[in-house]
Protein backbone atom coordinates (compact mmCIF):
# COMPACT_ATOMS: atom_id res chain seq x y z
CA UNK A 1 0.00 0.00 0.00
CA UNK A 2 2.85 2.33 0.86
CA UNK A 3 4.44 1.61 -2.47
CA UNK A 4 1.28 2.41 -4.44
CA UNK A 5 0.78 5.71 -2.59
CA UNK A 6 4.32 6.70 -3.35
CA UNK A 7 3.78 6.01 -7.08
CA UNK A 8 0.67 8.16 -7.16
CA UNK A 9 2.48 11.01 -5.41
CA UNK A 10 5.32 10.83 -7.97
CA UNK A 11 2.91 10.98 -10.89
CA UNK A 12 1.08 13.93 -9.36
CA UNK A 13 4.39 15.77 -8.90
CA UNK A 14 5.34 15.26 -12.58
CA UNK A 15 1.95 16.55 -13.78
CA UNK A 16 2.15 19.59 -11.53
CA UNK A 17 5.62 20.53 -12.80
CA UNK A 18 4.54 20.09 -16.44
CA UNK A 19 1.57 22.42 -16.00
CA UNK A 20 3.74 25.00 -14.25
CA UNK A 21 6.36 24.91 -16.98
CA UNK A 22 3.73 25.28 -19.74
CA UNK A 23 2.13 28.20 -17.95
CA UNK A 24 5.46 30.04 -17.59
CA UNK A 25 6.46 29.73 -21.23
CA UNK A 26 3.22 30.19 -23.17
CA UNK A 27 1.61 33.40 -21.99
CA UNK A 28 1.33 36.58 -24.06
CA UNK A 29 1.43 40.12 -22.73
CA UNK A 30 -2.31 39.85 -22.14
CA UNK A 31 -1.81 36.60 -20.24
CA UNK A 32 -3.44 34.67 -23.09
CA UNK A 33 -2.21 31.49 -24.67
CA UNK A 34 -1.08 32.37 -28.25
CA UNK A 35 -2.28 30.40 -31.24
CA UNK A 36 0.09 28.76 -33.72
CA UNK A 37 -0.80 31.57 -36.18
CA UNK A 38 0.27 34.28 -33.73
CA UNK A 39 3.51 32.44 -33.06
CA UNK A 40 4.57 32.52 -36.76
CA UNK A 41 7.66 34.65 -37.50
CA UNK A 42 7.13 37.86 -39.50
CA UNK A 43 7.28 37.44 -43.27
CA UNK A 44 10.42 38.59 -45.04
CA UNK A 45 10.46 39.79 -48.68
CA UNK A 46 11.80 36.35 -49.59
CA UNK A 47 8.79 34.65 -47.97
CA UNK A 48 6.01 37.01 -49.05
CA UNK A 49 4.08 36.40 -52.26
CA UNK A 50 4.70 39.64 -54.16
CA UNK A 51 2.23 41.28 -56.54
CA UNK A 52 3.35 43.84 -59.15
CA UNK A 53 1.14 45.99 -61.35
CA UNK A 54 1.90 47.22 -64.88
CA UNK A 55 0.15 50.14 -66.60
CA UNK A 56 0.69 49.96 -70.36
CA UNK A 57 0.50 52.99 -72.61
CA UNK A 58 -1.23 51.04 -75.40
CA UNK A 59 -1.04 47.28 -75.94
CA UNK A 60 -1.91 47.76 -79.63
CA UNK A 61 1.56 49.23 -79.97
CA UNK A 62 3.92 46.35 -80.82
CA UNK A 63 6.80 47.81 -78.79
CA UNK A 64 4.64 48.19 -75.68
CA UNK A 65 3.04 44.77 -76.14
CA UNK A 66 6.37 42.91 -76.23
CA UNK A 67 7.61 44.84 -73.18
CA UNK A 68 4.48 43.98 -71.19
CA UNK A 69 4.81 40.31 -72.15
CA UNK A 70 8.40 40.35 -70.86
CA UNK A 71 7.22 41.86 -67.55
CA UNK A 72 4.63 39.09 -67.19
CA UNK A 73 7.22 36.46 -68.13
CA UNK A 74 9.54 37.75 -65.39
CA UNK A 75 6.74 37.36 -62.87
CA UNK A 76 6.29 33.71 -63.81
CA UNK A 77 10.02 33.12 -63.52
CA UNK A 78 10.20 34.59 -60.01
CA UNK A 79 6.83 33.56 -58.57
CA UNK A 80 5.52 37.14 -58.52
CA UNK A 81 1.87 37.73 -59.43
CA UNK A 82 1.56 40.36 -62.18
CA UNK A 83 -1.47 42.49 -63.02
CA UNK A 84 -1.19 43.90 -66.57
CA UNK A 85 -3.56 46.79 -67.37
CA UNK A 86 -3.89 48.74 -70.64
CA UNK A 87 -4.50 52.51 -70.59
CA UNK A 88 -5.21 52.42 -74.36
CA UNK A 89 -3.49 55.81 -74.76
CA UNK A 90 -6.17 57.41 -72.57
CA UNK A 91 -5.09 59.69 -69.72
CA UNK A 92 -8.32 59.37 -67.72
CA UNK A 93 -8.28 55.60 -68.02
CA UNK A 94 -4.67 55.45 -66.80
CA UNK A 95 -5.74 57.27 -63.61
CA UNK A 96 -8.55 54.78 -62.99
CA UNK A 97 -6.11 51.91 -63.58
CA UNK A 98 -3.75 53.36 -60.98
CA UNK A 99 -6.69 53.54 -58.54
CA UNK A 100 -7.44 49.89 -59.31
CA UNK A 101 -3.87 48.79 -58.58
CA UNK A 102 -3.83 50.80 -55.34
CA UNK A 103 -7.05 49.08 -54.26
CA UNK A 104 -5.45 45.70 -55.02
CA UNK A 105 -2.59 46.65 -52.65
CA UNK A 106 0.13 45.68 -55.09
CA UNK A 107 3.75 45.77 -53.91
CA UNK A 108 5.07 47.79 -56.85
CA UNK A 109 3.94 49.33 -60.16
CA UNK A 110 5.74 49.77 -63.48
CA UNK A 111 4.40 52.64 -65.60
CA UNK A 112 4.83 53.02 -69.36
CA UNK A 113 3.97 56.73 -69.54
CA UNK A 114 1.83 58.40 -72.18
CA UNK A 115 3.48 61.74 -71.38
CA UNK A 116 5.73 63.27 -68.71
CA UNK A 117 2.66 64.97 -67.20
CA UNK A 118 0.79 61.68 -66.91
CA UNK A 119 3.89 60.06 -65.41
CA UNK A 120 3.95 62.73 -62.69
CA UNK A 121 0.24 62.29 -61.93
CA UNK A 122 0.42 58.52 -61.60
CA UNK A 123 3.65 58.63 -59.64
CA UNK A 124 2.14 61.02 -57.09
CA UNK A 125 -0.89 58.72 -56.67
CA UNK A 126 1.42 55.78 -56.00
CA UNK A 127 3.57 57.86 -53.63
CA UNK A 128 0.49 58.86 -51.63
CA UNK A 129 -0.48 55.19 -51.38
CA UNK A 130 3.04 54.17 -50.33
CA UNK A 131 3.55 51.95 -53.39
CA UNK A 132 6.98 51.97 -55.15
CA UNK A 133 6.98 52.83 -58.86
CA UNK A 134 9.34 52.37 -61.79
CA UNK A 135 9.13 53.84 -65.29
CA UNK A 136 10.01 52.53 -68.72
CA UNK A 137 10.53 54.02 -72.17
CA UNK A 138 10.54 57.64 -71.00
CA UNK A 139 12.64 59.69 -68.61
CA UNK A 140 10.23 61.26 -66.10
CA UNK A 141 10.54 64.96 -65.43
CA UNK A 142 11.70 66.64 -62.25
CA UNK A 143 8.10 66.75 -60.96
CA UNK A 144 7.66 62.96 -61.13
CA UNK A 145 7.91 62.53 -57.36
CA UNK A 146 9.68 59.55 -55.80
CA UNK A 147 10.42 56.63 -58.07
CA UNK A 148 12.87 53.74 -58.01
CA UNK A 149 14.32 53.75 -61.50
CA UNK A 150 13.59 54.13 -65.19
CA UNK A 151 14.80 52.18 -68.23
CA UNK A 152 14.60 53.57 -71.76
CA UNK A 153 16.31 53.63 -75.13
CA UNK A 154 18.26 56.81 -75.79
CA UNK A 155 17.89 57.85 -79.40
CA UNK A 156 21.19 59.70 -79.53
CA UNK A 157 22.96 56.55 -78.32
CA UNK A 158 21.28 54.50 -81.09
CA UNK A 159 22.33 57.04 -83.73
CA UNK A 160 25.89 57.06 -82.43
CA UNK A 161 26.02 53.25 -82.36
CA UNK A 162 24.95 53.09 -86.00
CA UNK A 163 27.76 55.41 -87.13
CA UNK A 164 30.29 53.65 -84.90
CA UNK A 165 29.28 50.30 -86.41
CA UNK A 166 29.61 51.65 -89.97
CA UNK A 167 33.01 53.21 -89.22
CA UNK A 168 34.35 49.98 -87.70
CA UNK A 169 32.90 47.64 -90.34
CA UNK A 170 33.39 49.65 -93.54
CA UNK A 171 36.05 52.34 -92.98
CA UNK A 172 35.90 55.14 -95.52
CA UNK A 173 32.13 54.81 -96.02
CA UNK A 174 30.02 57.53 -97.62
CA UNK A 175 26.75 57.51 -95.69
CA UNK A 176 23.30 58.75 -96.68
CA UNK A 177 21.10 59.28 -93.61
CA UNK A 178 17.42 58.64 -94.46
CA UNK A 179 16.00 60.20 -91.31
CA UNK A 180 12.63 60.38 -89.61
CA UNK A 181 10.37 63.41 -89.41
CA UNK A 182 11.51 66.78 -88.13
CA UNK A 183 9.83 68.51 -85.24
CA UNK A 184 8.98 65.85 -82.65
CA UNK A 185 12.42 65.81 -81.09
CA UNK A 186 13.01 62.13 -81.88
CA UNK A 187 14.89 62.65 -85.15
CA UNK A 188 16.71 65.61 -83.64
CA UNK A 189 17.98 63.44 -80.79
CA UNK A 190 19.12 60.78 -83.28
CA UNK A 191 20.98 63.50 -85.19
CA UNK A 192 22.82 64.58 -82.04
CA UNK A 193 24.22 61.06 -81.67
CA UNK A 194 25.06 60.81 -85.37
CA UNK A 195 26.93 64.12 -85.27
CA UNK A 196 28.84 63.12 -82.14
CA UNK A 197 29.92 59.79 -83.63
CA UNK A 198 30.89 61.40 -86.94
CA UNK A 199 33.21 63.77 -85.13
CA UNK A 200 34.81 60.90 -83.24
CA UNK A 201 35.12 58.75 -86.38
CA UNK A 202 37.07 61.39 -88.33
CA UNK A 203 37.76 60.36 -91.91
CA UNK A 204 36.44 56.81 -91.37
CA UNK A 205 32.92 58.00 -92.25
CA UNK A 206 31.64 60.81 -94.47
CA UNK A 207 28.02 61.95 -94.16
CA UNK A 208 26.91 62.66 -97.72
CA UNK A 209 23.47 64.08 -96.90
CA UNK A 210 20.41 63.88 -94.62
CA UNK A 211 17.02 63.35 -96.27
CA UNK A 212 13.71 62.81 -94.48
CA UNK A 213 11.42 59.83 -95.03
CA UNK A 214 9.26 60.81 -92.02
CA UNK A 215 9.27 57.26 -90.57
CA UNK A 216 7.28 55.99 -93.61
CA UNK A 217 8.12 53.27 -96.14
CA UNK A 218 6.75 54.95 -99.26
CA UNK A 219 8.15 58.40 -98.54
CA UNK A 220 11.55 56.90 -97.74
CA UNK A 221 11.51 55.13 -101.12
CA UNK A 222 10.59 58.37 -102.90
CA UNK A 223 13.24 60.58 -101.27
CA UNK A 224 15.88 57.90 -101.84
CA UNK A 225 14.95 57.67 -105.52
CA UNK A 226 15.21 61.45 -105.79
CA UNK A 227 18.63 61.41 -104.15
CA UNK A 228 19.90 58.68 -106.50
CA UNK A 229 18.96 60.95 -109.40
CA UNK A 230 21.38 63.61 -108.13
CA UNK A 231 24.30 61.36 -108.97
CA UNK A 232 26.01 61.88 -105.61
CA UNK A 233 28.04 58.87 -104.51
CA UNK A 234 27.11 56.84 -101.42
CA UNK A 235 27.75 53.26 -100.39
CA UNK A 236 25.89 52.96 -97.06
CA UNK A 237 22.40 54.10 -96.05
CA UNK A 238 21.47 54.63 -92.43
CA UNK A 239 17.66 54.33 -92.29
CA UNK A 240 16.04 55.69 -89.14
CA UNK A 241 13.78 52.66 -88.68
CA UNK A 242 13.06 49.33 -90.38
CA UNK A 243 9.92 50.57 -92.15
CA UNK A 244 12.05 53.26 -93.77
CA UNK A 245 14.69 50.65 -94.59
CA UNK A 246 12.08 48.78 -96.67
CA UNK A 247 11.46 51.89 -98.73
CA UNK A 248 15.20 52.48 -99.16
CA UNK A 249 15.74 48.91 -100.37
CA UNK A 250 12.90 49.24 -102.88
CA UNK A 251 14.54 52.35 -104.30
CA UNK A 252 17.95 50.65 -104.48
CA UNK A 253 16.48 47.63 -106.27
CA UNK A 254 14.81 49.80 -108.90
CA UNK A 255 18.12 51.56 -109.50
CA UNK A 256 20.07 48.27 -109.58
CA UNK A 257 22.11 49.29 -106.53
CA UNK A 258 20.97 46.62 -104.07
CA UNK A 259 24.30 44.78 -104.25
CA UNK A 260 26.42 47.94 -104.13
CA UNK A 261 24.87 49.83 -101.20
CA UNK A 262 24.61 48.49 -97.67
CA UNK A 263 21.59 49.37 -95.51
CA UNK A 264 21.81 49.79 -91.74
CA UNK A 265 18.70 50.44 -89.68
CA UNK A 266 17.45 50.54 -86.08
CA UNK A 267 14.92 48.45 -84.19
CA UNK A 268 15.64 44.73 -84.25
CA UNK A 269 11.95 43.80 -84.38
CA UNK A 270 10.59 40.63 -85.99
CA UNK A 271 10.33 42.25 -89.44
CA UNK A 272 13.85 43.63 -89.22
CA UNK A 273 15.38 40.31 -88.25
CA UNK A 274 13.48 38.62 -91.09
CA UNK A 275 14.88 41.22 -93.52
CA UNK A 276 18.39 40.39 -92.33
CA UNK A 277 17.71 36.67 -92.67
CA UNK A 278 16.52 37.23 -96.25
CA UNK A 279 19.66 39.20 -97.07
CA UNK A 280 17.80 42.48 -97.71
CA UNK A 281 18.91 44.46 -94.65
CA UNK A 282 22.64 44.43 -93.91
CA UNK A 283 22.47 45.25 -90.20
CA UNK A 284 20.22 46.75 -87.57
CA UNK A 285 20.92 48.45 -84.25
CA UNK A 286 18.68 46.27 -82.13
CA UNK A 287 17.08 47.75 -79.01
CA UNK A 288 15.24 44.65 -77.70
CA UNK A 289 12.13 45.82 -75.88
CA UNK A 290 12.02 42.43 -74.16
CA UNK A 291 15.00 43.65 -72.14
CA UNK A 292 13.12 46.84 -71.25
CA UNK A 293 10.20 44.85 -69.81
CA UNK A 294 12.56 42.55 -67.91
CA UNK A 295 14.65 45.40 -66.51
CA UNK A 296 11.66 47.44 -65.28
CA UNK A 297 10.46 44.28 -63.48
CA UNK A 298 13.95 43.68 -62.10
CA UNK A 299 14.02 47.22 -60.68
CA UNK A 300 10.84 46.53 -58.70
CA UNK A 301 11.98 43.07 -57.66
CA UNK A 302 15.35 44.24 -56.38
CA UNK A 303 13.74 47.13 -54.48
CA UNK A 304 11.37 44.67 -52.80
CA UNK A 305 14.43 42.69 -51.67
CA UNK A 306 16.27 45.65 -50.20
CA UNK A 307 18.48 46.51 -53.17
CA UNK A 308 18.86 49.87 -54.94
CA UNK A 309 18.87 49.81 -58.77
CA UNK A 310 20.54 52.59 -60.77
CA UNK A 311 18.25 55.60 -61.18
CA UNK A 312 18.48 55.46 -64.96
CA UNK A 313 19.31 52.40 -67.05
CA UNK A 314 19.95 52.70 -70.79
CA UNK A 315 18.39 50.00 -72.92
CA UNK A 316 21.28 48.08 -74.53
CA UNK A 317 21.83 48.68 -78.26
CA UNK A 318 23.07 45.50 -79.94
CA UNK A 319 24.20 45.44 -83.60
CA UNK A 320 22.73 42.46 -85.46
CA UNK A 321 23.99 41.09 -88.78
CA UNK A 322 23.33 37.85 -90.62
CA UNK A 323 26.36 36.33 -88.86
CA UNK A 324 25.05 37.18 -85.38
CA UNK A 325 21.37 36.59 -86.11
CA UNK A 326 21.09 33.26 -84.30
CA UNK A 327 22.41 34.70 -81.04
CA UNK A 328 20.44 37.97 -81.21
CA UNK A 329 18.05 39.01 -78.45
CA UNK A 330 14.48 38.82 -79.73
CA UNK A 331 11.72 41.29 -78.92
CA UNK A 332 9.79 38.16 -77.91
CA UNK A 333 11.08 37.34 -74.44
CA UNK A 334 12.98 34.13 -73.74
CA UNK A 335 15.59 32.71 -71.36
CA UNK A 336 18.40 34.24 -73.43
CA UNK A 337 17.05 37.72 -72.64
CA UNK A 338 16.91 36.90 -68.92
CA UNK A 339 20.46 35.65 -69.06
CA UNK A 340 21.56 38.85 -70.85
CA UNK A 341 20.39 41.05 -67.93
CA UNK A 342 22.02 38.73 -65.37
CA UNK A 343 18.79 37.36 -63.90
CA UNK A 344 16.64 39.16 -61.37
CA UNK A 345 18.54 38.91 -58.07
Amino acid sequence: MKKRTSQWLGLLLVLTMSIALFGCGAKTENNETPSAENNKPAETPQDKKLKFGYIAYNMKDMWNMYGAEAFEYAGKQTGVETVILDAENNLEKSVSLMEELISKKVDGISIYPISPEQAATLSKMANDAGIPVTFENLKPGDNAGDYISTVAAEYDVIGAKAIEFIAATWPGSKVLFVAGAKGSGVYETYQEGVDRALQEAGDKVTLVDVIHGDWETEKSMNVTQNFIQTGKEFDVVFANNEMQAKGVMNALKEAGLQDKVKVVSTGGGPDGLKMIEDGELTATMSAPVSLQGLITFKNLYQHAHGKTPDKFITLPIIPVTKESLQSSISWQVNDLAVEYIGGFE
